[in-house]
């Protein structure tokens, strides 16, 4: 995998509140060489430019504001960042992937951000979390609840696969990622005890099958995330330098 491991600016949000380019330092110190940016009309030309300065790319960026009613604002920030990926991560209702109506609604609200994007040179993706993963659909070997969505999709809208709450709502990940196939351009690469409430560990560090992960999906940016970390801040950053050590070894292996 030739692109730089990314990290989610969530997984640090509380340490960028406090110190925006001092906590960019220190992952680029880690050894991250990109970002995925979740807060994109804060201060996007500010943003790209002190990663400009650090050396880090933008793999893509979370916009739940694209659902909103004006969605070119957040697009032409999503374009200022420097990447042609904006990541729906919310703003769906969960009932919506329950039933078939739901996903339809679901998948046309999607769809017609793909224009917009499009004439921006961008791609709109979409980012799940278990209860898109969790409902199983019997019309069809029982297949996912993102799986349906997938076929009612436009072409143009990719998928970013939280990994972990892909487990967490009961996939077999590898096998879901190997099934939807190159619609997967993206991966939330984080760990733990497989449950809903307790923290994230370290990358390689849990119960997550990383190594088949990767391998589901070779050409997907990789994204390091800690929804939450048990400890300080310090704490959070040794879990993300063990997280960068661990996919580094992979590489090599």
């Amino acid at each position: 995998m030739s692109r730089p491991l990314s990290v989610q600016l969530y997984s640090v949000r509380e340490q960028l509140a406090a110190d925006r380019d001092g906590t960019l330092r220190r992952l680029a110190d880690l050894g991250y060489g990109a970002v995925e940016p979740y807060d994109v009309l804060a201060d996007p030309k500010g943003l790209r430019e002190s990663l400009d300065e650090l050396g880090l790319t933008v793999s893509g960026a979370h916009v739940v504001q694209l659902l909103g009613p004006e969605p070119g604002p957040v697009l032409d920030a999503v374009a200022a960042l420097g990447t042609d990926l904006a990541i729906v991560p919310a703003g769906i209702p969960p009932e919506d992937f329950t039933t078939h109506d739901g996903l339809a609604r679901a998948a046309d609200r999607l769809n017609g951000l793909a224009d917009a994007a499009a004439q921006r040179d961008l791609c709109v993706g979409y980012h799940n979390h278990w209860w898109e993963i969790e409902p199983r659909f019997e019309d069809r070997a029982g297949r996912h609840a993102v799986e349906v969505l997938a076929e009612l999709l436009d072409p143009a809208i990719f998928l970013e696969v939280d990994t972990y709450w892909a487990a967490v709502g009961g996939a077999d990940v590898p096998a879901l990622l190997r099934r939807l196939g190159g619609r997967v351009r993206a991966l939330h690469l984080k760990d733990g005890p497989g449950t809903k409430d307790d923290p994230n560990v370290a990358v390689g560090g849990g119960t997550m099958p990383v190594p088949e992960i990767l391998a589901a999906a070779p050409n997907a940016w990789r994204v390091v995330e800690f929804d939450s970390c048990a400890g300080d801040a310090d704490a959070l950053f040794d879990e993300l330098g063990a997280s960068r050590s661990y996919m580094t070894s992979l590489e090599a292996a």
